[in-house]
């Protein structure tokens, strides 16, 4: 009975900690990190809401954004976050765009896909980077990223 209080007072405790939110798994924080680091390194630029920003404010804004949904439990994979955090901005609904060198502007869910693909099938790690006339390449294919695979 003198342990009454005790376990009490850890069941009480429990009940009104927040519930603790899991990371995504390793693998896809993995992909996660090289997509948002690809997109800072391209040298390419990002639009958002009507405007063109250079590769480094797309990955802290995508860096934000990540870390505010990943709080919240909302992504599990690299797919979530391409889906719920680079696909199109939560306050207007317009899509984000991606265009490297000349190239033809592309959807950011087409250009972080391909990304994601090359880095997949590259084995033990990302992808050779090498920056072409039209824009970056990843010697996996050596096809330029700013254009549909």
């Amino acid at each position: 009975m003198r342990y009454l209080p005790a376990i009490s007072g850890l069941i009480i405790g429990l009940i009104l900690s927040p519930p603790t939110r899991a990371a995504p798994p390793l693998i896809a924080q993995t992909e996660i990190n090289y997509l948002i680091g690809f997109l800072g390194n391209s040298g390419c630029e990002f639009y958002r809401n009507g405007i063109w920003y250079d590769s480094k404010a797309a990955e802290s804004h995508l860096r934000d954004k990540y870390a505010m949904l990943k709080e919240s439990d909302r992504i599990r994979t690299s797919e979530d976050f391409v889906e719920q955090v680079a696909t199109k901005s939560s306050l207007s609904g317009q899509p984000y765009k991606i265009r490297c060198g000349d190239g033809e502007a592309l959807t950011t869910n087409q250009w972080l896909y391909a990304v994601l693909a090359r880095f997949r099938t590259s084995g033990a790690g990302a992808p050779h980077i090498s920056r072409g006339a039209r824009g970056l390449n990843a010697s996996a294919s050596n096809q330029p990223l700013s254009r549909p695979s």
